[in-house]
């Protein structure tokens, strides 16, 4: 399951993680987060110890939106040792596609 990230967790979770991030900017309102939001859980739990995927709410956050530029939703952004190293815009992603990307930063 994907951890829900917020202002308040958002530097121990992800900037200051072991492992890398991948990270969902997402709202309620958006059709394509909503269908991209199984698929993340999923690589939540295949590549649980390995990595993290964790997911912001762009309308509980706005700093963090603000922070990383997040100008369409969905946002994926992978983060190793606290830096962006790549994203994705859209939700056109397959399961296979995200866990690669993670696990090239392992």
């Amino acid at each position: 399951m994907a951890l829900t990230l917020t202002d308040t967790n958002f530097q121990s979770e992800v900037i200051d993680s072991n492992v890398p991030v991948l990270v969902d900017f997402w709202a309620e309102w958006c059709g394509p987060c909503k269908m991209i939001g199984p698929v993340l859980d999923q690589v939540a739990t295949d590549l649980d110890g390995q990595a993290k995927v964790g997911k912001v709410n762009v309308d509980d956050a706005r700093d963090l939106a603000v922070k990383y530029n997040v100008r369409s939703i969905p946002l994926l952004l992978f983060f190793k040792n606290g830096e962006v190293r790549d994203q994705i815009v859209g939700a056109s992603v397959t399961k296979d596609q995200l866990k690669a990307k993670l696990l090239a930063l392992v």
